[in-house]
């Protein structure tokens, strides 16, 4: 459960927040008749990644479009996604979203070029429709138990292939990027190692798995088994905070040790022997970790 070799890098934590999440705050510099005034005027964007690159959709009627005409300077904040009531909870623990601080400089896209990335999004959404339509039942299960509000990435941006005449449409060009964890800390993070083409074919889908396994009691109760297994941890509840291709992060109500009756809310990392390529493989290995914690729990009490 604890495989060094599938450890996440700070870069790696990057790609998969940027990947999973579809919309971000983009912060420019104010601008007059007199030119910049060095104050940041911010606003929430769409935005989808296309070879590494991230590209914006900017109202017509946004400041941010003045301003990029006199300042082309500018920075994006995304935060990791949190579905459901795991805001609150984690806000409990003193903690916040991991998010990505990337800054750099954004330049307007003429017709042509805009073309190009609109059809990458058609592609992008009808490539990942069907993946859900051809997904196993173990996947489909767990898709079927997120709420309605939650969706695929490329359900989150498909309106804008038919608004998209209201939008202006940036690419936004990174000059440094920066991790900042949960707790506040920050990590510079090189650019080669965070801008990459490979396509994702599980991060995109992160907000309904992680919600999926949320309303699922069934699924909660083994995230709980995970934690006494793993880290001879006793939950009351359990959450599944964030995944990967490498393994999930899971948020649980744990006694508060010495045998105190109280209990605090604390994070647990769990790896797979391998990496999950697709939301088929991440539920199979999911399922396979269940059912090896069963047989661990069987076995210690002599059931097996």
């Amino acid at each position: 459960m604890k495989n060094k070799k599938l450890a996440l890098t700070f870069a790696e934590r990057c790609r998969n927040i940027m990947t999973a999440n579809w919309q971000a705050h983009l912060n420019t510099v104010k601008v007059d008749a007199k030119g910049s005034k060095e104050e940041i005027y911010t606003s929430k964007i769409h935005y989808m990644l296309k070879r590494g690159k991230p590209y914006i959709w900017v109202k017509e009627n946004d400041m941010h479009n003045m301003n990029a005409i006199i300042d082309e300077r500018a920075s994006l904040s995304v935060s990791s996604i949190i579905p459901g009531p795991i805001m609150s909870l984690l806000r409990s623990t003193g903690k916040f979203p991991a998010r990505v601080a990337l800054a750099g400089d954004i330049s307007y896209l003429k017709d042509d070029k805009v073309q190009v990335v609109m059809e990458s999004l058609a592609e992008s959404v009808l490539s990942e429709h069907g993946t859900v339509n051809q997904s196993s039942y173990a996947v489909s299960s767990i898709l079927s138990s997120a709420g309605a509000s939650c969706g695929s990435r490329s359900e989150h941006l498909q309106w804008l292939l038919t608004e998209s005449s209201n939008y202006n449409v940036y690419k936004f060009n990174i000059r440094s990027c920066t991790y900042m964890d949960g707790s506040g800390g920050s990590h510079d993070v090189e650019l080669n190692e965070v801008e990459t083409s490979k396509a994702d074919l599980l991060l995109p889908f992160s907000e309904k798995l992680l919600d999926g396994i949320n309303q699922s009691q069934a699924r909660r109760r083994a995230l709980m088994l995970f934690c006494l297994e793993y880290y001879n941890a006793t939950a009351r509840d359990a959450f599944i905070l964030s995944l990967d291709h490498k393994g999930f992060d899971v948020l649980a109500k744990v006694g508060a040790g010495n045998f105190s009756l109280q209990y605090t809310w604390k994070e647990f990392r769990f790896t797979f022997k391998e990496e999950a390529e697709d939301m088929e493989a991440f539920c199979r290995m999911l399922i396979e970790l269940e059912e090896e914690a069963l047989q661990r729990v069987k076995g210690f009490s002599g059931l097996g």
